[in-house]
């Protein structure tokens, strides 16, 4: 079995992340979902936040057996993937723009540690979200629910109940 990781902030989890989790997994692979902090974005829920909501959800979905959750130390993503044995990274690519987002980065670890990057095309059922719309329009008072597994929505409400 070979180890992948899938790296974001995911703030929050979303059912496109749970629904490449579950993809990468069926393919044989052991999946480190490894949560980080991108100091570009605005976030909302705080590194614990994100990774109990999704090991939350790893449990309800009987996932935690082949899928881990770890906090990207800060530093190349290359440099974690040697540190636990990861093969390749994967990405989900909702449209041209983020293929166009991710190729450089996919190049970049390629060159500089022979980490492959396996690319999955996002379910057209989800390409239509990500955890920056998930934010907005919660803040906004709109209803995220059938976007979102149960940790992940209670994470967030609680988030904007405190702030």
């Amino acid at each position: 079995m070979s180890t992948v990781v899938l790296p974001g902030s995911f703030d929050p989890f979303t059912l496109g992340h749970l629904d490449l989790t579950r993809r990468a997994a069926a393919l044989g692979h052991r999946v480190i979902i490894a949560v980080s902090h991108n100091p570009s974005k605005k976030g909302l829920l705080d590194l614990e936040a994100r990774t109990a909501s999704i090991t939350g959800t790893l449990v309800q979905e009987d996932l935690s057996g082949t899928v881990e959750v770890r906090t990207l130390p800060q530093g190349l993503l290359v440099d974690f993937c040697r540190e636990v044995g990861a093969q390749a990274v994967v990405r989900g690519l909702r449209s041209q723009l983020d293929l166009a987002y991710e190729e450089p980065m996919a190049r970049m670890n390629h060159h500089l540690a022979d980490v492959d990057t396996v690319f999955l095309l996002t379910d057209s059922a989800w390409s239509h979200i990500s955890s920056s719309l998930v934010r907005e329009v919660h803040a906004l008072g709109g209803d995220v629910s059938d976007m979102l597994p149960g940790p992940s929505l209670d994470a967030l409400r609680t988030a904007a109940a405190v702030s």
